[in-house]
């Protein structure tokens, strides 16, 4: 039992003892939580180590991040971590929501009880093998290990940790599945049964610019500029549970991009414009106007799962397309149309908004063979 320290301590501050048994121990005072004063102890065989310690807690304190305890667990500095919220953590709300998920759902209950000091590599594969053999996929179990690398890698920033374990442990590799757009014909079918909605010139976007679902909710009008047929993309909207919209730039400088039109979507959005007119005069004082390009019928934001379910799914059917067909092979479509068409890869980067020109490359890795058999048929040109 250590010694009575009758000394009053204020917040921030700790106070050093030597226990019976030899091992030094000092308490520091955290100040109050939930009415209650919270203090947290730490151990040495000598007082230098105590007061070293001591002297990390307290800066870590006064910066406002967790402050270090050998007896510290997994699941509490998880929980610690994730209550920083997203703009200390520098990701987004749906991001953050999404780590809230992983962590709770995968990391928690399984690693939470072990001190944090105490977390191998070891613990760590258990864990994948076990959410493999619950059924798991390979990519859920990746996702699962780059929250927990991300956790661990402040955790050892901290001085919490003397590595992040997560650096010895390789996650299951997802298997990459093929992409199989629709082909020029299917898209023609689309846009034709897309004639008289009244969202036509939004699917024309999709599938000559290849804007992603968020970005093509956040187009506003003073973002196109239809004399020199360019569309700035500067935002993307999304809903976070419990939070409503979030309107944000989209997430690297690459996103942040202007679009060269082709004429058959200056002319959709031409015509879009107009309808959009006579749609607020018919809907009165019941029309939100907030500049949106492609809102709902009073106005406001459209939520994703209305433009997808009711509106984009219904055509696939009436356009004879396979009912599997996502919103976003749209995209996948416009892209590799582009390269297909021999465009230079750079081009399609940048239209797409990727961060960097590999992304592309991997993501249309499908169109490779057929750009392969082109050059071999080029060679017989020159050389036959």
């Amino acid at each position: 039992m250590a010694k009575k320290n009758t000394g009053r301590r204020g917040h921030g501050e700790g106070s050093i003892t030597q226990r019976k048994d030899g091992r030094w121990v000092g308490r520091l005072d955290l100040g109050y939580e939930n009415g209650k004063r919270k203090v947290k102890d730490f151990y040495g065989q000598t007082q230098k180590e105590v007061v070293d310690k001591l002297t990390k807690a307290r800066r870590d304190l006064q910066q406002g991040l967790p402050v270090a305890v050998e007896r510290q667990t997994v699941g509490g500095f998880i929980e610690e971590w994730l209550t920083r919220g997203p703009e200390l953590l520098n990701i987004r709300p749906s991001t953050h929501n999404s780590y809230c998920f992983v962590a709770r759902s995968y990391l928690v209950p399984t690693l939470g009880r072990i001190q944090l000091l105490k977390l191998t590599a070891r613990e760590l594969n258990s864990l994948y093998a076990s959410l493999l053999k619950d059924g798991k996929s390979a990519r859920t179990v990746q996702y699962a290990h780059s929250v927990l690398h991300r956790i661990l890698k402040d955790a050892a920033r901290m001085d919490l940790i003397p590595r992040n374990p997560a650096d010895l442990v390789d996650a299951p590799r997802a298997a990459k599945k093929e992409l199989t757009p629709p082909d020029h014909q299917q898209l023609v079918a689309f846009l034709d049964a897309a004639k008289k909605d009244r969202l036509h010139a939004l699917y024309v976007l999709a599938i000559t610019c290849g804007l992603r679902e968020g970005e093509l909710l956040g187009l506003k009008w003073p973002d196109l500029n239809l004399e020199a047929a360019e569309l700035q993309v500067r935002r993307t909207v999304y809903r976070v549970k419990g939070q409503g919209w979030v309107v944000n730039e989209p997430k690297t400088a690459k996103g942040r991009r202007m679009i060269a039109l082709p004429d058959v979507a200056v002319e959709a959005l031409r015509r879009h414009r107009v309808a959009q007119l006579e749609e607020r005069l018919a809907a009165g004082p019941t029309w939100k106007d907030n500049g949106w390009m492609f809102p709902n019928t009073e106005g406001t934001l459209m939520e994703r799962q209305n433009l997808v379910q009711r509106c984009f799914k219904p055509l696939l059917e009436k356009a004879g397309m396979p009912a599997t067909t996502r919103f976003h092979d749209l995209r996948h479509a416009m892209a590799t149309m582009m390269l297909e068409d021999g465009a230079h890869p750079k081009v399609v980067q940048e239209r797409l908004g990727h961060a960097t020109i590999s992304v592309t490359l991997d993501t249309y890795s499908h169109v490779k063979p057929k750009l392969q058999r082109e050059a071999a048929a080029k060679f017989d040109e020159r050389f036959s």
